[in-house]
């Protein structure tokens, strides 16, 4: 069995450092959803602030989405080995700056703790973070044959699936045995590892492009603008409106940057190309409803089902272990028979799976549990070659970090619109749901019934956004099915 392994595995020996790297940078992603009660005591930050505890998530997806697009066209000038190591280098600094996030007031002026410091700390740590799957995706062009490419990009996608797996509960014993400061200490090391791991590689090419800073920075403006404006989309008022009005002017000046620059962050000659537009557009949805799942099944366990942190990180376990065992299989598929089946198929899985999960009620037991999430990984993880291998097919070598990081940052929009917009109607839809119902009783019987109407309408808030993944899968299946046409 082990010989066997080690006989798969040998065409991709040169892309497990890598591998190992995004795997570091998604565990980063998720962790912190079981530190943030703790990190929320140190930096004095209410229960009933969650909207802007939040931000310590949706700050991490802006800098980690922000920086693939730079970092990508970084890897196409710098070749993908530097890239990577100054990746992890800032990564790591990075960690460190979020551990002593708490302090860095005091050292600096002498000042009490404050939450901004860690929402600034944390999107400069995913800066680094969000380089390292742009540059293995370049990667695989120079490091695998186009015989094995398929599964390289399984590979990759299963690496970063298992790092939002071990996420939650790696950050849920680190909160149970130490403190949260450690879930970032101990990135030191491993960084160290996986960069002394790729200096073990051949030098790689490198091609003459120049990089778009003024690009970077519009790229970036726009994306934490249009979070801004959807996360208030539920209670419009004049920041939501501001914010996107800014938004749409921002996509302009980039839109403008694209076409006039001689270097943009983003190469003309990709959007000439149908199939990669049509991959982006897929990759936006599937990044919606992978969200979705990501954010609601840990709550739910905790809301619904009475379980704690850490058991809610193990229910989430079944789906995310279900979409890195998609994503080989999606690969081997793609690699023998093409994209468009497993495009087609995948979405068809993951649909149904959200089917099943919207008709989930307060009594629902295992192993019908274990069955519905396992049924939307497995979806969700087949789609992850065939996207890859039609937006990366045909694109130019100088291209090919430009091209990886804009299909990543289209499914890490997709995740960062999904949660803000989910954020807020969730909000709206379970305040109507309760609006009638008192909020304390010294009867115990009476008490019981409140606690059971908010339980329900928890659940009827969560199944909802499942069957608004089903929507948002089965619109999916347009672009998927068109970016697959074959070519006469």
């Amino acid at each position: 069995m082990l010989a066997r392994l080690t006989a798969f595995l040998t065409p991709y020996k040169l892309l497990m450092p890598l591998c190992f790297g995004v795997f570091i940078a998604a565990d980063d992603q998720t962790v912190v959803v079981t530190l943030l009660p703790d990190m929320m005591a140190d930096l004095r930050v209410g229960v009933s602030e969650l909207d802007r505890a939040s931000w310590s998530i949706t700050g991490y997806l802006i800098g980690y989405t922000a920086a693939m697009p730079l970092m990508g066209r970084f890897s196409d000038r710098l070749g993908y080995r530097n890239a990577f190591i100054i990746a992890m280098a800032v990564f790591s600094l990075g960690s460190v700056l979020v551990a002593i996030s708490p302090i860095i007031p005091e050292l600096l002026y002498g000042g009490e703790p404050e939450f901004g410091w860690l929402v600034g700390t944390r999107v400069f740590q995913a800066i680094g973070g969000g380089a390292a799957i742009p540059v293995a995706i370049a990667s695989v062009n120079e490091l695998v044959d186009s015989k094995h490419r398929a599964i390289a990009f399984g590979l990759i996608g299963a690496s970063a699936e298992a790092g939002g797996v071990i996420g939650p509960l790696w950050g849920g014993g680190i909160t149970t045995w130490i403190s949260w400061e450690w879930a970032f200490w101990l990135n030191l090391p491993l960084t160290l590892l996986a960069v002394i791991w790729i200096t073990r590689n051949p030098p790689a090419r490198k091609n003459p492009v120049k990089i778009d800073l003024f690009g970077s920075a519009v790229f970036a403006a726009l994306l934490a603008l249009l979070t801004i404006g959807l996360v208030r989309i539920g209670e419009p008022d004049s920041i939501m409106s501001v914010a996107l009005v800014l938004a749409f002017a921002f996509i302009a000046v980039l839109i403008f940057t694209i076409r006039r620059s001689e270097s943009p962050l983003f190469p003309r000659e990709l959007f000439g190309r149908m199939s990669f537009n049509l991959a982006n557009v897929t990759h936006f949805l599937i990044g919606a409803v992978l969200i979705i799942g990501m954010v609601t099944v840990p709550l739910m366990a905790a809301s619904v089902f009475g379980k704690s942190p850490l058991e809610g990180g193990l229910q989430l376990l079944r789906m995310t272990i279900a979409i890195g065992v998609g994503a080989l299989i999606g690969g081997i598929v793609t690699q023998r028979i093409g994209a468009r089946t497993p495009a087609i198929v995948g979405l068809l899985i993951a649909i149904a799976g959200f089917a099943l999960l919207s008709r989930w009620t307060v009594d629902m037991a295992e192993p019908m549990i274990t069955i519905h999430l396992a049924i939307t990984g497995l979806g969700l993880g087949i789609l992850v070659s065939p996207i890859a291998e039609t937006g990366m097919t045909d694109a130019a070598v100088d291209h090919l970090g430009a091209a990886s990081s804009l299909l990543t940052v289209s499914r890490m929009v997709g995740m960062t619109a999904g949660l803000a917009a989910m954020t807020a109607l969730g909000t709206v839809q379970f305040q109507e749901l309760v609006a009638d119902v008192p909020a304390f009783s010294t009867d115990p019987a009476i008490q019981q019934e409140i606690v059971d109407s908010a339980t329900r309408a928890g659940m009827d808030v969560f199944t909802r956004f499942y069957e608004y993944a089903v929507v948002i899968s089965t619109i999916a299946l347009v672009p998927a099915w068109l970016m697959t046409r074959r070519k006469p």
